[in-house]
C-alpha cells in the first residue's frame, strides 16, 4: 500500500540537509514500505588511534609473540583484545 508523500526540498549545503532531518520526519517525505536493504561490501570498520602506556618488558614480550607468529604486534594486539572482550 503507497500512501502520498511530500516533496523532499532542495538544500543548498550538507549543514541545511542536516538541520532539517533532524526535525523532520522522513515517514512524511520516504514511503519506507518500498526501501530495498542496501548491501555496502566495501566499507572498512572505522578506526580511531589510541595512544597505550606498556612497561617496557611488557611490549618487549608482546612484540616477541607476534615476530613468532609473523605478524605485527598491533595486530596481535587487536586480536588478543577481540578475543578476550569476546571469548
Amino acid at each position: 500500500m503507497s500512501k502520498p508523500t511530500k516533496a523532499i526540498p532542495r538544500f543548498k549545503n550538507d549543514a541545511e540537509e542536516r538541520a532539517f532531518w533532524e526535525s523532520q520526519d522522513s515517514t512524511v517525505y520516504v514511503d519506507w514500505s518500498k526501501a530495498k536493504r542496501a548491501v555496502l561490501p566495501n566499507l572498512k570498520p572505522t578506526t580511531k588511534t589510541i595512544s597505550l602506556r606498556l612497561p617496557q618488558h611488557l611490549l618487549d614480550s608482546i612484540k616477541a609473540a607476534a615476530n613468532a607468529r609473523d605478524v605485527p604486534y598491533q595486530s596481535l594486539i587487536k586480536v588478543w583484545l577481540q578475543e578476550k572482550l569476546h571469548g
